[in-house]
């Protein structure tokens, strides 16, 4: 039996819902070389229903106008560089767009700080170089590459982190779409449908600043945390939901009570202050994401899953939640006493979960 797929790529997982869209997308204008228009690529990320009854899931659930601003990046000359702290779903919309644009995910560059120039250009099959010479079939084209031989776009993940000479490689194929092979006199022209979208961590500014230049090259688009308790409530129910069906996780879905306390924890150590602002709090060291939200639960729902009753409880969460919070020993730990002792302790309905956390720090 052939193993199921941990996570397939959006355009597999959510075919039926692009093939919708394409279906009923015929009469509005596509920029050259999209597979669906600007306003089918908006709905199939923010959800909606179409005008025959089929409902499309929201992939991303947050400002419309941030999600049309990105669209419309991508449909000109420019790159989009999505910014944001750490789980504020930048690489999520990046392969949704992608998945919704070129019909698929697989050109992607990671970077990290041993990213080098070969990865955004080309390398060679050193093989083959040495029997035959330079040529085109020696050498091995990069996602880049490729993405502009096809009329593709192409995914960067944390952009900062690649160095900043190598970043400069991006320059002259973000401003005149060409990359060139010197060892071979010629080049690659951009086709149209060719674009780049990157992501980068705000919190990483400053580890390899882009430079002027190349800033300009991108519109940067900035993905904010959730505004509102019920809108991170409603990410956390619908993600721990989809990737629990994935995980094949054999537990109750968690009580609504479980995901809401967890997430005003977080947001009230992010943002320094309790929800109904009568005490202030020390933040940690950590961002407190709604990824990391997410991952707590689903770390939560295995416990209770395979060494519990398969219903999450107060204790099934405490270590998950103890170390997002406790990232640096020592002043962390502070924080996170101090906040049990003078929240958790005392609102109502959560001495199950005080308890479970002041038993995990001891």
């Amino acid at each position: 039996m052939t193993p199921t797929l941990l996570r397939p790529h959006a355009e597999d997982l959510y075919a039926e819902e692009l093939a919708a869209l394409k279906a009923t997308d015929q009469a509005r204008p596509k920029p050259p070389g999209w597979h669906l228009s600007p306003w089918a690529v908006v709905t199939y990320l923010l959800g909606g229903k179409l005008d025959n009854g089929f409902e499309i899931e929201p992939k991303y659930i947050g400002q419309r106008r941030l999600m049309e601003i990105a669209v419309a990046t991508l449909a000109t000359d420019r790159a989009l560089l999505l910014l944001g702290v750490p789980g504020t779903a930048k690489s999520w919309v990046s392969e949704h767009l992608t998945a919704a644009i070129s019909g698929h995910t697989n050109l992607l560059v990671q970077g990290t700080a041993g990213t080098a120039e070969d990865s955004l250009r080309y390398s060679w099959n050193y093989a083959r170089l040495l029997a035959e010479g330079p040529s085109l079939a020696a050498l091995v084209p990069s996602p880049l590459y490729k993405g502009m031989e096809t009329g593709q776009l192409v995914r960067i993940e944390e952009l900062t982190r690649i160095p900043s000479d190598v970043q400069d490689t991006l320059l002259t194929m973000l401003s005149e779409k060409v990359l060139p092979i010197p060892e071979l006199s010629t080049e690659i022209q951009a086709r149209q449908g060719f674009n780049v979208i990157a992501t980068a961590n705000d919190r990483d500014r400053g580890v390899n600043e882009l430079s002027s230049a190349l800033r300009r090259r991108f519109n940067a688009v900035v993905l904010p945390l959730p505004a509102t308790l019920a809108e991170e409530v409603h990410i956390v129910q619908t993600r721990v939901a989809k990737q629990g069906q994935a995980l094949q996780l054999p537990v109750e879905a968690p009580a609504l009570e479980q995901i809401s306390r967890l997430v005003t924890i977080f947001r009230e150590l992010r943002q320094g202050v309790t929800d109904n602002g009568k005490t202030k709090l020390k933040s940690p060291s950590g961002t407190l994401s709604t990824g990391e939200a997410i991952s707590v639960m689903n770390s939560g729902l295995a416990l209770a899953a395979y060494f519990g009753d398969g219903t999450l409880r107060a204790h099934d969460l405490a270590a998950g939640l103890t170390g997002a919070v406790i990232k640096d020993p020592a002043p962390d730990r502070v924080v996170w006493l101090e906040y049990l002792e003078t929240v958790a302790k005392e609102r109502e309905g959560w001495k199950d979960l005080y308890r479970a956390c002041r038993e995990v720090v001891e």
